[in-house]
């Protein structure tokens, strides 16, 4: 989509219409480089638009702020009939009028031409990196990588049915800021939970880590415990944040579906996501997070959706005894939310000895409408590991003392074991 034109250019017919970036562009898979990092290059250099995490010009500079003066404006497309429905809904029950327009919560989009990307990583805020890990290219991993390389057993976002990798941005900017390096996934599309397990497998083969830390919400809860469960006998999760999460599919009552989602089009499939979402009064913080889901729903392509709609009703359960060894922490809300009562309870009894994080409230999307207390929690979980080499903070960003009492903590703990 074109921005609007200026002014100047409106007076002069002849002359065409300023370009915006195109998010979507990607180099040809014709014939990829090793290793086959397939992340677009930058437009215009000189724009200072795609500046790589690792270095580029500071937004303070005089030029920068002169380029960013005369570059117009990134303008987004006009919000579809499943989005307009569903803020529609809840804003009705709200008692206030609908809002067709973009979310006021806005993502890591938002940021990509004002601000300083993340330091770190390879490609920007606007552009995530992209890597092909299988035979098949056009399997693409997407990724939001940030915080010190120098930590080798960082965390790992996967996000839900309805998510992106940047649904997971207001966790990306306070914990690199607290000195943690977080990885936010987006999975290609995977019909098989095997087949993922295999690919997320190469794909931490690419980047160079032996063990991660995985937070997984709804689908991406799953997962993390399918990958868990496949590595056990060469472990490669050193802990699991199940967001919302379960673990055995049959609570959807729609395995005898699972197989024909791909003959679905876009449209039947968005359907079925949203009428997950909360419908009834919500705070708003709430209705901001769930406009914002629905905006990255709209994002995605028929495949993806059938695919991981696939995924999340295929008749598979996680065997507990094969990661009995890992700690987990359980994080879950009162209110509202996709899961039953039972599903919850049925996590309860498949962990006994994980830790349990509760939010009052939160709907389906606490990290987005509750950062705060999440990142809180997943501090807490990631305390343990702290003067380990399996920490996933920089060693720098922790004080002698606190060290000195985790060490007391965990001799404690191995003693009472």
């Amino acid at each position: 989509f074109s921005p609007l034109p200026t002014p100047a250019a409106a007076e002069d017919p002849t002359e065409p219409p300023p370009r915006s970036h195109r998010r979507g562009d990607r180099r040809s898979h014709a014939a990829p480089p090793l290793p086959r990092d397939v992340a677009p290059p930058p437009q215009n250099p000189e724009a200072g638009v795609s500046r790589l995490l690792s270095g580029g010009s500071g937004v303070g500079s005089a030029p920068a702020r002169a380029r960013s003066a005369t570059r117009p404006a990134p303008q987004r497309p006009a919000s579809c009939s499943f989005r307009t429905a569903c803020c529609a809904r809840g804003s009705r029950a709200l008692g206030r009028p609908p809002r067709p327009g973009p979310s006021r919560l806005h993502g890591p989009r938002s940021y990509w031409s004002e601000e300083r990307p993340l330091e770190g990583g390879e490609g920007t805020w606007g552009r995530p990196r992209q890597i092909i890990v299988d035979d098949d290219d056009s399997k693409i991993w997407s990724l939001y990588d940030a915080g010190p390389r120098s930590i080798r057993c960082p965390l790992i976002f996967l996000p839900p049915v309805s998510g992106t990798a940047d649904v997971f941005f207001r966790q990306i900017l306070a914990l690199t800021g607290w000195g943690y390096r977080v990885i936010a996934l987006q999975y290609p599309v995977y019909w098989d939970h095997l087949e993922f397990c295999d690919g997320f497998r190469k794909l931490l083969d690419h980047l160079q880590l032996d063990k991660v830390h995985l937070f997984g919400a709804s689908l991406g809860g799953f997962l993390a415990q399918k990958f868990a469960e496949y590595t056990h006998k060469s472990p490669r999760v050193h802990s699991l944040i199940l967001c919302n999460s379960f673990s055995d599919t049959s609570i959807f009552n729609q395995t005898w579906t699972a197989n024909s989602f791909w003959l679905m089009p876009a449209f039947m499939l968005k359907k079925i996501v949203l009428g997950n979402f909360s419908s009834g009064p919500v705070d708003p913080m709430m209705a901001d997070a769930i406009d914002f889901m629905v905006d990255r729903l709209e994002s995605l392509g028929q495949s993806e959706l059938a695919s991981r709609l696939t995924l999340n009703c295929q008749n598979s359960y996680v065997e507990p005894h094969k990661i009995r060894d890992i700690p987990v922490t359980i994080m879950d809300v009162f209110d509202q939310s996709a899961l039953s009562t039972e599903a919850k309870e049925e996590m309860y009894k498949l962990y006994p000895n994980a830790r349990r994080a509760h939010l009052k409230t939160g709907g389906n999307f606490p990290y987005l409408c509750r950062s705060a207390e999440v990142n809180l929690y997943v501090q807490i979980h990631l305390l343990q590991f702290h003067g380990t080499k399996y920490a996933a903070i920089d060693p720098s960003m922790v004080s002698a003392e606190e060290l000195e009492v985790q060490k007391g903590s965990l001799g404690i703990s191995q003693e009472e074991q």
